[in-house]
């Protein structure tokens, strides 16, 4: 008796079991979380990776570990996470690069690229600043507009690569203004500074803080910025679009999941990367970066990358940038 009693309080408890609640599961997180990063150490995503996950560790009591993945446009780290399980335990800091430029330069992707991944929050946004070499004879968008109609294609530019923010930006400016401009490709925007500053290429739209050092000292010259109101970290250059309407080239940083992840643990992510993006100490050392911390709906990201995308694939179309397989 007692025997089938015992069966049949085991076979109960089982029971119990499969039907509990998921309000008796193990909350989340109760393990490590990885956040996948589309750049090497030492970067812009990086460094704003490592601020939020350092918060986020201490309000989560787990760890969040950055795990850098760069490589091929950010097209690396992409496809990891979009191959990642979908239970929030790893996340994407997708960018400007990899939701707008890499589905409209490259003709497959081994992922897709509008339902991979659930958008959860924007961090933080930037324009950027259109720097030349002091040599060249122009102080405003004007004035290189006009030295390049009177001497086409003569005028060069750097980026840190074929399809790179940088490359739009050049090419945003060539189509609007109606000139030509000779681009420059470089292996990462480093080095591509570096000629800028030694004159053999004449300009290039590059991070405020990249800049910063070297227009202090006046080894490079800032004409304007690319966004469509003035940057903050730069207040008293105009921007690009007061000389050409339309103009806009910025870059954003976000936070997303691998599709299939349950509202609940999104709902939660973004509970929390709110709260850390508006820490004052938080937004202090974004705002060193030359950046500007936001956050939004994931909803309202997701409307922003889709109309990023359609904006700058025109760009892409026009120019016939094509990134190899």
């Amino acid at each position: 008796m007692n025997t089938r009693r015992s069966v049949a309080s085991s076979l109960l408890a089982a029971v119990l079991a499969a039907v509990a609640p998921t309000s008796l599961a193990q909350p989340f997180p109760n393990k490590p979380i990885r956040l996948i990063v589309p750049d090497a150490p030492g970067g812009a995503p990086d460094i704003l990776a490592r601020l939020l996950t350092q918060k986020m560790s201490e309000g989560l009591g787990q760890q969040v570990i950055v795990d850098n993945r760069p490589g091929a446009a950010g097209q690396l780290a992409a496809e990891a996470a979009a191959r990642a399980a979908p239970d929030g335990y790893s996340l994407f800091m997708s960018t400007t690069a990899v939701w707008a430029i890499l589905p409209n330069a490259k003709k497959s992707l081994p992922y897709d690229s509008t339902k991979a991944f659930v958008p959860i929050t924007r961090i933080a946004t930037t324009s950027n600043v259109l720097v030349v070499s002091p040599s060249l004879p122009a102080t405003s968008v004007a004035e290189l507009i006009k030295l390049a109609r009177s001497s086409p294609s003569s005028l060069t530019y750097a980026s840190a690569g074929v399809g790179s923010p940088a490359h739009l930006a050049g090419e945003m400016l060539a189509q609007l203004a109606q000139i030509k401009l000779t681009h420059v490709p470089y292996k990462g925007a480093a080095p591509a500074l570096l000629d800028v500053l030694g004159g053999s290429v004449q300009m290039m739209v590059t991070s405020p803080a990249a800049a910063s050092s070297y227009l202090r000292s006046g080894k490079l010259r800032a004409l304007a910025t690319s966004g469509t109101q003035r940057n903050p970290a730069l207040p008293d250059l105009p921007t690009i679009a007061e000389s050409l309407p339309g103009y806009e080239i910025t870059q954003s940083w976000g936070i997303a999941a691998p599709a299939g992840t349950v509202p609940e643990i999104v709902g939660q992510l973004h509970a929390e990367i709110t709260r850390v993006m508006s820490l004052p100490d938080m937004r202090e050392r974004v705002e060193g970066l030359g950046v500007v911390p936001l956050t939004e709906t994931p909803l309202a990201f997701t409307q922003f990358i889709a109309a990023e995308r359609a904006r700058l694939g025109e760009v892409i179309s026009r120019s016939g940038i094509e990134l190899a397989n």
